[in-house]
């Protein structure tokens, strides 16, 4: 019998989810394990949060039905049950369905570990999802002219002057221990994937968790980076996929040991359209020797679907799950 490989996938959002979908079709060669962000203060998310004072469900949610069974209409819909989005409904608009089941069973159970792990187990996750910490705490941004921004969603989307100026220091507060399972899964990989995602608010979000920077430092599985494929106003404005990977290495004291960078083209709408808002591709300007180097077109060619009731600003443009996927087994060798 063959021993999978052990791949671990930290991040959170959008970004987890595409590339769990497409490494949960290697699953007979995989062992994969999400560490997702518990930072997260917006959307249907941070109004749970506030309300109930529990750990902010929206990423486990993306991480856990990315890695839903669907070998039949049953599991695709409860899959999809899960992914719903309230449009309408005083008070329900803009809630995900799998945000309020989530909550309603860590009430049942008594702890987002326990419910974490039931919804897993409805869904038939194939693979493990696990909180970077089990404690609430908020990121927390210094800027270059020495304003701080406490909160996710406001570093996220911030306010207009803030496009001016870059993010000098990322930390959480209060400070808060590493999930040990998380660590565990660092430590025992295979390989660790970082991204995709935005770079603060989904990607350094865990490193700057205490704990997840020495582990990854230490950890001897291979270390990759999927740089975005776009820049993001009030976070990575004038930065390109060097850059990124420099602040990465910045936090956790390590360079990755592969960097993914698209060189894919993007439809020329969406260009306009992130254009209109200050944002462009990231260019693969990665120097060879400081690691290797992957480009490629890793764009998905479809496009992208908002979900009605949704008042956060998404992505248009977004990774091929398949092409990442693909990438990242090559890479293990298996």
């Amino acid at each position: 019998m063959q021993i999978k490989k052990r791949v671990v996938v930290i991040g959170g959002g959008t970004g987890t989810h595409t590339i769990l979908r497409g490494l949960k079709q290697y699953q007979d060669v995989l062992d994969i394990t999400a560490v997702v962000t518990m930072a997260d203060s917006g959307g249907s998310t941070g109004r749970l949060r506030d309300e109930f004072g529990q750990l902010p469900v929206g990423d486990v949610r993306m991480a856990l039905t990315a890695l839903a069974r669907t070998t039949d209409n049953h599991e695709e819909l409860v899959r999809q049950l899960f992914m719903h989005r309230f449009d309408r409904g005083s008070g329900l608009e803009g809630h995900n369905v799998g945000n309020l089941l989530l909550v309603a069973l860590t009430d049942i159970l008594g702890t987002e570990e326990a419910a974490i792990e039931a919804a897993a187990q409805v869904l038939g996750v194939q693979g493990t999802v696990l909180p970077v910490a089990t404690e609430p705490t908020h990121l927390v941004a210094m800027y270059d002219d020495g304003l701080e921004i406490v909160g996710e969603h406001a570093i996220d989307e911030p306010e207009p002057e803030r496009a001016v100026h870059k993010i000098s220091a990322l930390s959480v507060r209060p400070l808060v221990s590493a999930n040990p399972r998380a660590v565990a899964a660092i430590t025992a990989a295979d390989m660790v994937v970082l991204g995709p995602g935005d770079l603060y608010t989904s990607v350094l979000a865990n490193c700057v968790v205490a704990g997840v920077a020495t582990a990854l430092k230490e950890t001897e599985a291979q270390l990759v980076y999927v740089s975005n494929l776009m820049t993001k106003v009030g976070q990575t404005q004038g930065m390109d996929a060097a850059e990124h990977l420099a602040e990465i290495s910045r936090y956790i004291q390590r360079v990755p040991d592969t960097v993914l960078v698209n060189t894919g083209s993007i439809p020329e709408e969406l260009l306009e359209k992130y254009g209109a808002q200050g944002e462009r591709p990231l260019q693969a300007n990665c120097i060879d020797g400081t690691c290797t180097i992957v480009s490629g077109d890793f764009t998905a060619k479809e496009a992208v679907r908002l979900q009605s009731g949704d008042v956060l600003r998404r992505s248009l443009v977004r990774h091929d799950s398949e092409k990442l996927a693909a990438t990242i087994v090559s890479l293990l060798e298996i």
